[in-house]
């Protein structure tokens, strides 16, 4: 669990990071670390693989969650997931990108992704291997959909809008229940 702060700079961040450490004091087994955010964005562009959770204020998480979507792509691939001690919350992580609102050209993906990690979550907190095998499904499904271009969102160039690209992955999830149960 990465602090994401600019405590260097601003005396709020530094109350940031105090509560921070306060509360990670009640989780002694989670590795914490401390990232200004100017140093988080340079750090995932160049290794992303090393964070895991990162914890910030809202303004400095809407612009690293963006680069965290153009790093996977676009923000039509970026899957979310906001995961407290009782419930969670899964979306896409790009908004409502009201510029192309009501015109079937937004990617679908990220509701895919959305869709698994909530039901691999919801597998995994209740014990039931079905959810959390659904969940492979369906990020199995859109996998093989970009590999064998039967998905191809207009936000890579494609020719799928939003109904044609979630056909594609409804198809292709069937197809694999399909082959699963003979």
């Amino acid at each position: 669990v990465t602090c994401v702060d600019k405590a260097n700079v601003f005396k709020s961040f530094a109350f940031f990071r105090k509560i921070f450490d306060e509360r990670a004091k009640g989780f002694p087994d989670i590795r914490t670390g401390y990232n200004y955010v100017d140093a988080q964005a340079l750090d995932l562009v160049r290794r992303p693989w090393d964070f895991d959770v990162l914890v910030m204020e809202n303004m400095f998480g809407d612009i690293l969650s963006d680069l965290g979507g153009g790093l996977v792509g676009g923000m039509g691939m970026a899957p979310c997931a906001e995961i407290g001690d009782q419930h969670g919350l899964f979306q896409p992580a790009h908004g409502s990108a009201p510029d192309i609102a009501g015109q079937d050209k937004a990617n679908p993906t990220a509701t895919f992704l959305s869709a698994a990690m909530m039901l691999d979550w919801l597998g995994e907190r209740h014990g039931i291997a079905e959810l959390s095998e659904a969940a492979g499904h369906l990020e199995a499904a859109v996998e093989e959909g970009f590999a064998t271009r039967r998905l191809r969102p207009m936000e890579f160039g494609g020719d799928q809008g939003l109904k044609d690209a979630s056909k594609a992955v409804a198809d292709l999830l069937g197809e694999r229940l399909r082959r699963r149960h003979r």
